[in-house]
């Protein structure tokens, strides 16, 4: 939407200011300006170009981001719950009451009574095989927020990543390639010439993972294992910055060595000894695409607030930010790094926001038996019959979302997964959690969670089924043409019981028309 993209971009200046104040170590260029790197899909609108736009801190960005806000927080004595899980939202006649929290350390229900609720619980990547993401995002937000009425938006639009460690899926961060990083088939082809003659390996994520698939296609994966080859050698780097014609900021022509290469990249520097036993200065990193980000989620306005129809009727008292949510400034999908600024651009407003409607608001009377529903889930969870297991549903659901909800998709695999999903729901009725402890019963949380992860696998294939055509990181092999005729909106899906309602809303635009996009 580019209301909502216009006001990100205004604002994001002022927060990478505000974030250098508080203290966050932005690596820095000679003379001591915040340095700038190139990022995949960033390109100049006249010369179609790579463009410095990124400021970074080495490759841990998002690490010194959290680091760099949570101290803020011990400055200003902010109270945290630690170990908590937010299993429920409580809403009274349309309005916010407050969550249902479990206490992990002791098994113990806690009703928060509030006047506002942010929810920043993260995105749901575990849904798939291979994933970037860390064990905890299994969707809960959205999967809390869906079961009280709120719909979800365009979950279709799921972001693989093209450069996951192979197997593992850990992230090899897009700036191996903003450092010229290249990406290399068995035949040492560099095969993004082929998809992307412009950019090359800068093209965007979505381009980038769909190009590995049709290699691994024609068959020029590495040994037929369904992975490539990202070589970030010095000797390589070097070669081809000159074959691009690439130049320092200074004009200077591009040169690294492996020491300056180890500087930028350290700590994937340090995940490739440790996962793969390789030294990316002297080795090529074996990846394939990972799932990684979540463009659609909780659907808000710019001001954090959760909207709840087609009309962006807003929920009083309830915020999102981060990735659980969806302002829709990453559209189909997301450019590299756009995320973190979505998060300090959105999150800062969310928080104001909400601070401010607390203020002037006054409590909503809680429901006689706030904990009932939570205490209901949990009971079923202790007794079903016993005949299946959590972790070999997960397994299978990961499964068959990797295979039929992933890079590509089509009518027959959606369908597949689908069916296959509410089978695994219906198996889902007899798992029983047998561990009957209440002090970090991680069971029952991880089986919880894998309810959480059907509903949403759910909600994600039955809106991919239903867009026929390709978008982002919706690709339809049997619909592979964007159609914005049909198509440029936005989609709703509500949980009702058993069944997904979908809806659609206009996309936003106010000053550029779509077009193709070409790299």
């Amino acid at each position: 939407d580019q209301d909502a993209i216009e006001f990100m971009c205004h604002e994001a200046v002022q927060a990478v200011y505000d974030l250098e104040h508080m203290g966050l170590p932005f690596s820095r260029t000679a003379d001591g300006r915040i340095a700038q790197r190139p990022f995949g899909g960033h390109t100049n609108n006249v010369t179609k170009k790579p463009v410095r736009r990124a400021c970074y801190a080495s490759d841990r960005t998002g690490h010194m981001i959290l680091q760099t806000l949570y101290q803020q927080c011990i400055k200003n004595n902010i109270l945290f719950y630690d170990e908590f899980q937010a299993m429920d939202l409580l809403l009274v006649d349309g309005k916010v009451a407050g969550v249902v929290a479990v206490e992990l350390a002791t098994g113990e229900l806690h009703v928060f009574h509030a006047k506002a609720v942010i929810f920043a619980t993260g995105g749901h990547g575990r849904i798939w095989e291979i994933t970037s993401n860390a064990y905890a995002y299994t969707g809960d937000g959205c999967a809390i927020v869906a079961r009280r009425g709120i719909p979800l938006e365009d979950m279709e639009f799921f972001q693989f990543h093209p450069t996951g460690i192979y197997k593992l899926g850990i992230l090899i961060t897009e700036a191996v390639r903003g450092e010229g990083g290249i990406l290399f088939n068995k035949k040492g082809e560099r095969f993004m010439e082929r998809y992307a003659p412009t950019i090359k390996d800068l093209a965007s994520r979505d381009v980038i993972s769909r190009a590995m698939y049709l290699e691994t296609r024609a068959g020029n994966d590495v040994n037929g294992q369904r992975f490539f080859y990202l070589d970030v050698t010095p000797e390589t780097v070097n070669k081809y910055a000159d074959i691009d014609g690439r130049t320092r900021p200074d004009g200077t022509p591009y040169r690294v060595t492996a020491q300056e290469i180890l500087s930028k990249i350290p700590d994937i520097a340090d995940f490739c000894q440790t996962y793969l036993g390789i030294d990316p200065t002297r080795q090529p990193i074996p990846v394939q695409p990972t799932a990684h980000y979540a463009m659609g989620g909780i659907p808000t306005n710019i001001f954090g607030q959760v909207v709840i129809d087609e009309k962006n009727t807003v929920l009083p008292g309830l915020y999102a930010a981060g990735e659980v949510a969806c302002v829709s400034v990453h559209g189909a999908n997301r450019l590299g790094t756009n995320s973190l600024v979505d998060l300090i651009v959105f999150g800062k407003h969310a928080g104001m926001n909400a601070a401010e409607f607390a203020l002037g608001a006054d409590f909503v009377p809680l429901p006689s038996d706030p904990d009932e529903y939570v205490r209901e889930q949990i009971s079923r969870l202790r007794a079903g019959s016993g005949k299946e297991k959590a972790a070999a549903i997960a397994r299978e659901l990961k499964a068959e979302m990797f295979d039929h909800v992933g890079v590509f998709r089509t009518q027959e695999g959606l369908e597949h997964a689908i069916q296959k999903v509410r089978e695994l729901q219906e198996r889902f009725k007899d798992v029983r959690v047998t561990d009957s402890g209440k002090i970090f019963n991680m069971e029952l949380l991880q089986t919880w969670e894998l309810g959480n992860m059907l509903d949403l696998a759910l909600v994600t294939a039955q809106s991919a089924l239903a867009r026929t055509e390709s978008r982002g990181g919706h690709a339809r092999d049997d619909y592979p043409a964007r159609d914005d005729v049909n198509w440029l909106k936005h989609t709703l899906a509500w949980m009702d019981k058993d069944q997904i309602r979908l809806g659609y809303k206009p996309v936003v635009i106010t000053k550029y028309p779509p077009k193709e996009r070409t790299y």
